[in-house]
């Protein structure tokens, strides 16, 4: 018998390793099943590595009797969410990596309480009998887009999807070049236009298209005209591209429908707020859109979702397509937007929904809070960290203003002995990660994406982060 063979004949049997005190607390902890299923991975890699000669008596000794730290630490890891609250402290609104939206109270409020229990989606009490889902937001959404019908979907990208293959399967959609545009992951409207059947004609070149190249690309196997916000970029210099209103105006004379891809969700006027260059979807719906598609989870403050409002005759067929049940939404989506949609009709979004309670507050509302975190940091960690008030700017971020700043005011923090990164990473990997920018080699906090109760957070991150006192404040 070699050495290998001896050694593999050597371990323990798993009801033997089962029986162990450190084991049987795991399990208890965790469940019998889960540390059995452990243990069985690791002791059939104990035996492969054994049987290819990496490891020799000593080694397997010291694995064997790690086993319960190691099996404890395994469950652990499995138990613990790597789907965490964060305090987003970047300034970027919309954050796409963050989750985007924050949901205002009321949102989460009937998100939890339908997640509890079996709910209506899908039964009308009054009659007594099955009934449908998108019947829960027909009053609400009458009440914030009157005169049209709206769906909900996963996502604007499915709703986009939807748009085009139930009015222009197999037909020609005309786009201008300079609005083929690519959003997050790679997803690109030229690939979802191919996916749902359209066939794409561009116009126009990438800085310039006027309603003539529209109207001389028109003909009999035109299906629809598309026009698409332009999400993360802007084209700046020589450039044109037709308006909405002249592209609606050709396609009602055509007898052409016309869809924007309006992407943000946006329903409030943001000019007051610093933020011009974001129509709303009403504003689009007015300049004569058959059919508008958004996201719910970026200005409208909702859930991920993806809306599509317009014409009844449109939307009625959109339902009835076989392709909407694949990108339909569950019960948690419908009460999110419930929520976010119910601060509209109130005339409470801007007070009560945090996407848009954060773009509209002041520079100097971020630098007052900004200026109260300074001196609780320093009152307790002055001699490590140096913090500054500096200007800044804030984004919306999530496609939408795309090239537009809002005024803030940034702390900026210094480490005496640590750089910039290694102060990010301790501030990422606080108990309640506190996610920052590296500008200029110094971490920048903006408060404005900051929810005011995370303020303290973000103090104890900072104090923790610093290390220790050891000494008297250094001089600046």
């Amino acid at each position: 018998m070699g050495p290998a063979a001896a050694l593999l004949r050597s371990l323990p049997q798993m009801h033997e390793i089962l029986e162990r005190k450190e084991i049987q607390a795991a399990a208890s902890r965790y469940g019998r099943e889960l540390v059995a299923s452990l243990l069985r991975e690791r002791l059939k890699g104990i035996r492969a590595s054994i049987r290819e000669g990496e490891l020799e008596t000593r080694a397997v000794v010291l694995l064997l009797a790690e086993l319960g730290p190691w099996v404890a630490e395994e469950c652990r890891a499995l138990e613990t969410s790597t789907l965490r609250p964060v305090v987003n402290a970047t300034g970027v609104v919309l954050h796409t990596n963050l989750g985007r939206a924050v949901l205002p109270e009321s949102a989460a409020r009937r998100i939890a309480d339908v997640a509890r229990a079996y709910t209506t989606l899908e039964y009308d009490l009054d009659a007594g009998r099955r009934g449908a889902r998108s019947s829960h937001l027909a009053r609400l959404m009458a009440r914030v887009f009157p005169g049209y019908e709206v769906l909900v979907v996963n996502n604007n990208a499915g709703a986009v999807l939807l748009a085009l293959n139930t009015i222009a399967e197999g037909r020609e959609v005309i786009v201008s070049r300079g609005e083929l545009v690519e959003i997050g992951g790679s997803f690109r409207i030229p690939d979802i236009m191919r996916k749902s059947g359209a066939i794409l004609r561009e116009v126009g070149t990438t800085n310039k298209t006027r309603i003539k190249d529209y109207e001389r690309a028109m003909g009999p196997q035109t299906g629809l005209l598309l026009k698409v916000h332009p999400s993360n970029y802007r084209i700046t210099g020589f450039t044109h591209q037709a308006g909405l209103a002249e592209v609606c105006a050709l396609g009602k004379g055509r007898r052409v429908p016309v869809l924007l891809d309006q992407g943000s969700g946006n329903l409030l006027d943001l000019v007051p707020h610093g933020i011009r260059h974001e129509p709303t979807v009403q504003q689009a719906l007015a300049a004569g859109a058959d059919v508008v598609a958004c996201s719910g989870d970026k200005l409208l403050g909702g859930p991920q979702s993806g809306l599509l409002i317009g014409r009844l005759a449109f939307i009625k067929k959109m339902k009835e397509n076989p392709l909407s049940r694949a990108l339909r939404v569950d019960k948690l989506t419908y009460a999110g937007l419930e929520g976010s949609l119910l601060e509209f009709a109130r005339g409470t979004a801007m007070a009560n929904l945090p996407v848009l309670r954060m773009l509209g507050l002041t520079r100097e509302e971020i630098e007052q809070r900004a200026r109260r975190l300074q001196q609780a940091v320093e009152a307790r960690a002055a001699a490590r960290l140096i913090l500054k008030i500096v200007p800044g700017l804030s984004l919306a971020g999530g496609g939408a203003a795309p090239g537009e700043g809002l005024p803030t005011s940034l702390l900026a923090v210094r480490s005496v002995e640590r750089s910039a990164r290694s102060l990010e990473e301790s501030l990422r990997r606080f108990t309640t990660p506190v996610i920052v920018r590296i500008e200029g080699g110094r971490v920048v906090i903006d408060l404005r994406t900051v929810l005011e109760d995370q303020d303290r957070v973000v103090e104890e991150a900072l104090v923790a982060a610093a290390g220790p006192d050891e000494g008297p404040p250094v001089r600046r």
